[in-house]
């Protein structure tokens, strides 16, 4: 099975290649098996993409936004009409289940290129009358945007960040995670199909030196990072000392609160998708489910029976429900926190063990009850198909637990008391948040955290604010009243 591209890197409207750059191995999670081969980027390959972005940023920048909006529409329908093939194709690079990446990656970043296509010739200025004289606003491009993606949802990341970077006259070289590189070239090759100018998406292969290597670059005037907290604050740093603008979106440790008086058997369905969708390895995930002691038991027969049935196996069968870990590493690390919940105590409903499935990467789904907040289940980002449900017994009290933490991505509320749920909801400490549903993230509405899970907001009209500056003009329209 394999998956070789063309080339590793996609500059000035093409493929490049260049073998001096340390191989990347490109590994399908379900069997283990090398399927592509790819290369880091060297400095010549870095300074060739940096160099055609900015050569054909202002150009991209004059044009009338309807005509940017017209390209970004069709690299939208192309993406629509190649979605079987793309579908297959990330799966390939993540293992997630063609079940899943049929509907919620390509067909994601397919949406936000057509979103922002509609929105980009909509946004204008404005006057200010000051008497005699005015000040107008101009909505600006901000110039050459770095992307550096994840590896969970890595052509979803790739389209989120270029399509309002492209809609607002930027240009952008991406970095995809060198885990999950295959992605991004597609968009590209899509990219100039649908009538791109060369140079304003360009994809570089490779590690945390390329990455560094582009947000110091000076010609870089925005940094957008999907990631770890760890390589956030490095990133971040790396972008303050240049004075760029920064979006960040980072990990999260998201607390979803059932009250006694929800629909159990949708709090239970949310709670799986936001733990076992994509085997877990999702950002927003409510990894800590704070369930109300009157329907505990409830909550958790019904968990069990319904985890019992997600099928694992191969992830290019469309019945397949759960696919494997993105990597061996992710797999060590997701069965170290199992280890860990066990050992101090937390109690094991189901799963905790893993799946053997050829040599794949796969680990049972898992859920742990009677977690307490000094767990390290509760505490520790996992990425993993693990569960946590711990007790509550008062509003008051959930609130003050769910905050207690670094993170502040994301949040749900589980109740028939729409009081409830807006007051809950509105004392929450994160940024995005869900009301009897979970991690719905539609690209109408902004995406993003608090604390440490980012700064900054991806996808809605907060998004414009994060790819373009106002320009402030006074217009004088008198003699200068000056003193001297």
């Amino acid at each position: 099975m394999k998956a070789q591209p063309k080339a590793s890197h996609f500059v000035d409207g093409a493929y490049l290649e260049d073998k001096a750059g340390a191989a990347i191995e490109v590994i399908y999670p379900a069997t283990g098996e090398v399927i592509a081969v790819v290369h880091e980027a060297t400095p010549a390959v870095v300074e060739a993409a940096l160099a055609s972005a900015t050569r054909a940023q202002g150009a991209w920048a004059a044009l009338r936004p309807v005509e940017r909006a017209r390209i970004l529409r069709r690299a939208a329908d192309l993406i629509r009409e190649r979605n079987p093939d793309l579908a297959r194709l990330e799966t390939l690079d993540t293992g997630k289940p063609v079940q899943e990446t049929l509907v919620a990656d390509w067909p994601s970043g397919a949406d936000a290129l057509e979103y922002f296509a509609g929105l980009a010739p909509t946004i204008t200025g404005e006057t200010i009358p000051l008497g005699r004289d005015f000040v107008y606003t101009i909505r600006e491009a901000l110039g050459v945007c770095v992307g550096i993606g994840a590896w969970n949802y890595p052509s979803q990341i790739a389209c989120w960040k270029s399509a309002p970077a492209l809609a607002l006259g930027n240009a952008m070289v991406f970095k995809p995670s060198e885990v999950t590189p295959l992605g991004a070239l597609q968009l590209a090759e899509i990219y100039i199909e649908a009538g791109l100018p060369p140079g304003l998406f360009n994809v570089v292969q490779g590690r945390g030196a390329v990455g560094g290597a582009l947000v110091t670059d000076p010609r870089v005037a925005k940094v957008s990072l999907t990631g770890s907290v760890p390589t956030g604050q490095k990133v971040y740093a790396a972008a303050a000392a240049g004075v760029r603008h920064v979006t960040m979106e980072l990990g999260g440790k998201s607390p979803l609160v059932v009250f006694d008086d929800a629909s159990v058997e949708d709090a239970v369905g949310a709670a799986m998708l936001g733990n076992f969708y994509s085997a877990g390895q999702v950002c927003s995930n409510g990894t800590r489910v704070f369930v109300q002691k009157g329907i505990k038991a409830r909550f958790l027969k019904s968990l069990a029976a319904r985890t019992a049935k997600i099928t694992l196996g191969d992830p290019l069968d469309e019945a397949t429900q759960m696919g494997p870990l993105v990597s061996a590493a992710q797999l060590d690390k997701v069965l170290g926190y199992i280890e860990t919940a066990k050992a101090e105590g937390a109690t094991l409903v189901c799963g905790g063990e893993r799946a053997a499935l050829n040599s794949g990467f796969y680990v049972q789904p898992t859920v742990f009850a009677d977690v307490t907040d000094a767990m390290t289940l509760a505490r520790e980002e996992v990425f993993g198909p693990v569960m946590a449900v711990l007790d509550f017994d008062t509003e008051d009290e959930a609130i003050a637990r769910a905050n207690a933490t670094e993170f502040g991505l994301a949040a749900g509320v589980f109740t028939a008391d729409m009081a409830r749920a807006h007051r809950v909801v509105g004392q929450l400490q994160a940024g995005t948040t869900w009301i009897n549903a979970y991690n719905l993230t539609p690209v109408e509405a902004p995406f993003g955290g608090a604390k440490s899970s980012g700064v900054g907001r991806e996808n809605g009209h907060a998004a414009v604010e994060h790819y373009s500056q106002i320009k402030s003009v006074y217009v004088g329209m008198g003699p200068v009243d000056a003193p001297y």
